[in-house]
C-alpha cells in the first residue's frame, strides 16, 4: 500500500468527502485504512461488569481507494510514486516531486 500509518490524506469519495486526517491504521489484507475524525460510526456496546454500556463512535475503514496523500509541500492531494535514493526505496509526491519520510 502506498499509505503508511501516520500520513496525512485526503478523502476524495463518500460523505466526508474533502476532509483530511492522520491515518490511525493500515489493514493491507483488507486494502482499507482508518483515519481520525473521519467516517464516524456509531457502536452500541452493552453493559458489563467493568463498566456502563451506551453509543460509542468510532472512525470506521476507509476503502484506500477512496484517499489521496496531502502533499507536504503544497498541502494539496497527490499521487505517489516510488524511486532509490542512495540504494534505499522511497515515496515521493508526484505533484511536488518531494521526498515523503
Amino acid at each position: 500500500m502506498r499509505i503508511k500509518t501516520g500520513d496525512t490524506v485526503k478523502l476524495i469519495a463518500g460523505k466526508d468527502k474533502g476532509k483530511t486526517g492522520t491515518v490511525l491504521k493500515t489493514l493491507p489484507k483488507a486494502d482499507k485504512v482508518i483515519v481520525e475524525g473521519l467516517n464516524i460510526a456509531k457502536k452500541h456496546t452493552k453493559p458489563s461488569q467493568g463498566g456502563q454500556g451506551g453509543i460509542e463512535e468510532i472512525p470506521a475503514p476507509i476503502h484506500v481507494s477512496n484517499v489521496q496523500l496531502v502533499d507536504p509541500k503544497s498541502g494539496n492531494a497527490t499521487r505517489v510514486g516510488y524511486r532509490m535514493e542512495d540504494g534505499k526505496k522511497v515515496r515521493f509526491a508526484k505533484k511536488s516531486n518531494e521526498t515523503i519520510n
